[in-house]
């Protein structure tokens, strides 16, 4: 403290401390009695910790993207359009949380008192293109749906992506008004859903929806018959088979034109529902569909969290996107191994612990870690796992290291997940389906 050169500023020093003291007191004494005069719904907009009835109604917010970029251009998010309808069928619990981290995040932002309300990661087909050679001197839009929890009030809708650094990359916000007027509402689904296996109300299972590609109405049977055979098979891995109580399966015919999807690689192409593909990026076995407004247009108002695309062919090949689809050639010798890999990306955020010497790719950096629990390069801030490691996954040779020497994560022939990544499914379905204790 600097003394005053003088008796008398010392003094006048003093009464000055004292009247900037009698003011603050008054102004926190002020602000005190404005917060407990403050109404409810001020009070619950600034906590973080809002129960979803508070914050959520019992509908759901379909958010359709544009996400662009390529060519020496920034990627970009656009917003395409907005739609609701009554029933939300995610859950209401952990809202502001994550089930995996995700290469990519969408949030519902309180406006008022910049809260989170409620997260969630995801993956997409984008990201996956800006890796690929085209992508260096071409530019490319891709469609992408998230559903959200319909908001009570005014809200800010946040969508991040990240590259393989989990540097951001781009990102987007979007004001969701509970008054727009040109807001469209779906009335009813478009179709009528068959349950394979049902456990409980959608507000407290996981709800898995099988939908159809390239099966025509006269193929109904069939699309149904592998249906039911490809859910039974996912549900006999473990921990599936332990907790498939808490999963609801249903599967909803919605008919091709044509049989069969296209397969540029030998010059076919099928006019199916989604227009589905092998070839993705050039890859013969990589089958996807860039249709997802389409397809999501297929499956308003029914009762979804993860999506099962049944592509009606024999050609081997699939996909699976975490948090977007799961994507399966349903007529292969091999479509029940390959489809419960496939939904280990999709639902379990898994990565593929395979490799191929001579056609590695730098998909994951091996100076950073990555984000998937069944595959480490050893720079985080402690080991993924206990016990050994074995080099090779994430296709690379060298620099990654999985967590068994096989697995259903890299081989067709393993019949179970391994210890690592059966415990990274677990937590995955109970941070789903069971609620925090009281």
């Amino acid at each position: 403290m600097k003394i005053p050169a003088h008796p008398l500023s010392f003094c006048s020093s003093l009464y000055t401390d004292y009247i900037l003291m009698t003011t603050l007191k008054s102004h926190i004494l002020h602000l005190l009695i404005a917060l407990i005069l403050l109404p409810a719904t001020a009070m619950q907009a600034s906590s973080p910790s809002e129960d979803f009835t508070t914050a959520f109604a019992d509908s759901t917010l379909r958010v359709d993207l544009i996400m662009s970029g390529g060519g020496g251009i920034e990627a970009a998010i656009s917003l395409q359009g907005l739609k609701k309808w009554d029933g939300w069928a995610g859950r209401r619990h952990f809202l502001n949380k994550l089930p995996a981290p995700g290469n990519g995040t969408i949030e519902v932002i309180d406006p008022l008192s910049a809260d989170t309300l409620y997260r969630n990661s995801f993956s997409t087909l984008f990201q996956e293109w800006l890796s690929t050679d085209e992508a260096t001197d071409t530019q490319r839009a891709f469609e992408n749906t998230l559903l959200l929890p319909l908001p009570q009030r005014e809200a800010e809708i946040r969508v991040t992506l990240y590259d393989a650094r989990h540097s951001q990359m781009a990102s987007g916000a979007f004001r969701y008004n509970p008054g727009d007027p040109l807001l469209p509402t779906v009335r009813a689904p478009h179709y009528e859903p068959t349950y394979i296996h049902r456990s409980g109300n959608p507000d407290q299972a996981i709800d898995i929806l099988f939908i159809p590609e390239g099966y025509t109405a006269a193929e109904a049977d069939k699309f149904m018959e592998d249906a039911r055979r490809i859910s039974s098979e996912i549900l006999s891995y473990e921990p599936y088979r332990t907790y498939r109580d808490r999963f609801n399966i249903s599967a909803v015919m919605i008919p091709s034109a044509e049989s069969g999807v296209s397969l540029p690689h030998k010059g076919v192409w099928r006019d199916s529902a989604f227009g589905a593909h092998f070839y993705t990026f050039g890859i013969k076995k990589y089958l996807s569909s860039p249709n997802m407004r389409r397809l999501h247009d297929a499956i308003d108002a029914l009762p979804y969290e993860h999506i099962v695309l049944l592509a009606n062919t024999d050609e081997y090949g699939g996909a699976g996107i975490y948090n977007n689809y799961l994507m399966t050639a349903a007529g292969n010798e091999l479509s029940l191994p390959v489809s419960v890999h496939e939904f280990g990306h999709s639902f379990g955020a898994l990565a593929d612990e395979y490799f191929y010497p001579g056609k590695e790719t730098d998909q994951y950096p091996l100076d950073v870690e990555p984000w998937e629990a069944n595959i480490t390069t050893n720079h985080g801030a402690s080991p993924k796992w206990e016990g050994p490691q074995y080099e090779g996954g994430g296709y690379r040779v060298k620099g990654i290291f999985r967590p068994s020497e096989t697995c259903r994560m890299r081989d067709n022939d393993y019949p179970e997940f391994c210890p690592v990544c059966s415990s990274a499914i677990e937590k995955i379905i109970l941070f789903y389906t069971a609620p925090p204790a009281e």
